[in-house]
């Protein structure tokens, strides 16, 4: 939004002025910048066709290069207190799953920082920038929807300006070069740009309009975007044009304000930000290289077979310019030849003694000046994948941490520009995409409970930057350290694992204890990164394990169980006297009967009222040991 005081002629002197002083601040770097730049494509404008070079450089850098950047780096999105608050996890999740996806789906973040590093290695700056945009997308219904996204630029060395300062935190402003053509121009600040000069030539144009072609679409507009902290606007101007394209005020709102994280520096001083690349630090080695390797290259020409031979001697010239195998070769006025000393008296070969010798210390003085170059750099040959075979095991061990003593400071520098980079994409993401893209970019309902959703969006939308922290730890950048997330995940399971081992058996024995040791675990867990996918199922089992466990049911007390035996020894008797009186009432039944019949019929009776009562007083025996022997064993185990 402009305000009243907006004055567009004025506000374009102002900045062109500012950015032709940084300029000039920038003008001695950027020179040697391009040197450094040409020295690694092995461009030879200026050199003869003869000339030789060994490309230290090149191989330095490819050997740096891996070792600082060698992936996509996983963005971790933390709880700045890690205490147990599912709508902060879930808010951490939403953000750290859609950050994930638009690194995996889109390659401007790791062109981005691929870039920025090889700018870094070699001129000794590398800067990125991030990007506010939204697109429409096609879904499968046909429905044009607009989509927003927080794109990463790469930003040439060349392309990056900023007040001169003597450190970061002095830089008031910053400034990017986009070059624009006609059509984006207009589309961009309307038909105003017509009136921009576009200044901008590839490289080439020339011996195209030489030819007659229409080169008139391949001109750009150098437009300037400038961000200016003390007023917290942002401003365009065009190289060649007058006035300012547009000015607004912060469209982001970032705690930084910036859009881009602090430039990867390479050596600096502090009275200055111009820095010093890291090639300028040995480049008189690589010169002494390449003269050597030049004087190498003369010296394998002039090791060659040559001699003289005595004229009249026709057979001998023979010997030495035609295929001899197993040959013999006649010669005139053989007593001649013989008193002459034969072949030893005829020929006489120039000596190499001196040629092979000045080889020889070539090589090893460019040897010698190659490992001058290392200890610069810090390349030992263990970096370099190289070792001898008469090295211990200890003395490659001691190289090996030397070595990464002089890579962890640029490894940590490349992790802090990263995760700067990321906090930025973060903010805009949290503050600037809609919910429902958020949702769908996480896939967060399939993951968690949906009533924590709402209040975790809620959060995002309003504290995003006081509520997390974003970080990328180095070894995450580098190929090497691959299996590194394996191990810390073992690491966690068997720490997790031995814990349980020891604390459920005394949660099952003392159910008090069983919310401290929940606590205890979950401090534990909290502390492993690997641990983050699994937390919100440990607070769940955790909280069920704290809960107050209902008490089992006991079995009866001894008096108890004495009581159930008594009262079935009486429900016996009282079951053998019913069977008393049916059997009386048989006998009753069957008395009208003649004498044999009764007497048959008295007998069974009587044989059946004594089996029964035999076998009552069996089952009654038994039932009455059975629970003598339980009450019993009660009494003994209380």
């Amino acid at each position: 939004m402009k305000d009243k005081d907006y004055n567009p002629v004025q506000l374009a002197e102002r900045w062109l002025q500012e950015l032709k002083m940084a300029k000039r601040e920038d003008e001695k770097w950027v020179k040697r910048g391009k040197r450094i730049i040409r020295r690694y494509r092995d461009d030879r404008n200026g050199y003869s066709d003869t000339a030789k070079r060994y490309n230290i450089l090149w191989s330095n850098i490819q050997t740096l290069f891996p070792s600082m950047y060698g992936r996509v780096p996983k963005p971790q999105v933390e709880r700045r207190h890690k205490d147990q608050d599912p709508v902060g996890r879930t808010a951490s999740q939403i953000l750290e799953r859609a950050l994930a996806f638009e690194l995996d789906n889109y390659p401007d973040f790791d062109h981005a920082i691929r870039s920025a590093v090889m700018d870094r290695l070699l001129p000794g700056r590398g800067v990125a920038w991030v990007r506010f945009e939204t697109k429409d997308i096609t879904a499968a219904d046909g429905q044009v929807m607009p989509q927003a996204m927080a794109a990463v630029d790469t930003v040439y060395w060349e392309d990056f300006r900023c007040s001169p300062a003597r450190n970061w935190e002095e830089v008031t402003w910053v400034a990017r070069r986009v070059y624009m053509s006609k059509q984006d121009g207009l589309q961009r600040f309307g038909e105003e740009f017509q009136e921009v000069p576009l200044t901008h030539e590839p490289i080439g144009l020339d011996e195209m309009v030489k030819n007659g072609e229409d080169v008139a679409h391949l001109k750009k507009a150098q437009v300037w975007e400038i961000w200016d902290k003390p007023s917290r606007k942002v401003c365009w101007v065009a190289e060649g044009f007058q006035k300012a394209l547009d000015c607004i005020d912060d469209p982001y709102g970032l705690d930084s304000f910036w859009p881009c994280p602090t430039p990867m520096y390479a050596t600096q001083t502090t009275d200055t930000l111009v820095p010093v690349p890291d090639f300028a630090l040995y480049q008189d080695q690589a010169d002494e290289i390449d003269l050597l390797t030049q004087r190498i290259n003369m010296l394998v020409k002039a090791l060659k077979v040559v001699g003289v031979y005595d004229a009249s001697q026709n057979g001998v010239q023979r010997m030495m310019s035609e295929g001899v195998d197993n040959t013999l070769i006649p010669v005139d006025t053989w007593a001649a030849f013989s008193e002459k000393g034969g072949i030893k008296g005829t020929v006489d070969f120039l000596p190499m003694d001196q040629v092979v010798a000045t080889l020889q210390s070539c090589y090893e003085a460019r040897e010698r000046a190659k490992q001058v170059i290392f200890e610069v750099t810090g390349l030992s040959d263990i970096v370099r994948g190289a070792s001898m075979a008469s090295e211990t095991a200890t003395a490659q061990q001691i190289k090996s941490q030397f070595a990464s003593l002089r890579l962890r400071d640029r490894q940590r520098g490349v992790a802090v520009f990263a995760s700067e980079l990321l906090k930025i994409k973060g903010q805009m993401m949290a503050d600037l995409y809609p919910s429902e893209q958020l949702i769908e970019m996480s896939g967060i309902m399939a993951m968690t409970d949906a009533q924590y959703v709402e209040p975790a969006l809620k959060l995002l939308k309003t504290e995003p930057a006081r509520n997390f922290r974003i970080e990328v730890a180095s070894d995450s950048l580098v190929e090497i350290d691959e299996q590194s997330e394996k191990t810390n995940r073992l690491e966690f399971l068997q720490a997790a694992g031995g814990f349980l081992q020891q604390a459920l058996p005394v949660a099952m024995q003392a159910p008090q204890m069983a919310p401290l040791l929940a606590e205890m675990l979950l401090f534990g867990v909290r502390a492993f990164r690997a641990s983050r996918p699994l937390e919100a199922a440990f607070d769940t089992a955790m909280a069920q394990l704290s809960q107050p466990q209902p008490q089992q049911p006991q079995g009866p007390s001894p008096e108890e169980q004495q009581a159930q035996a008594q009262m079935q020894i009486e429900q016996g008797k009282m079951q053998l006297e019913q069977a008393k009186i049916e059997a009386q009432k048989e006998i009753e039944l069957f008395r009208a009967q003649s004498a044999k019949e009764l007497e048959i019929v008295r007998q069974e009776a009587e044989t059946q009222r004594a089996q029964m009562k035999a076998q009552i007083d069996a089952e009654t025996k038994l039932q009455i040991a059975k629970m003598t022997a339980s009450a019993a064993k009660d009494s003994a185990g209380n």
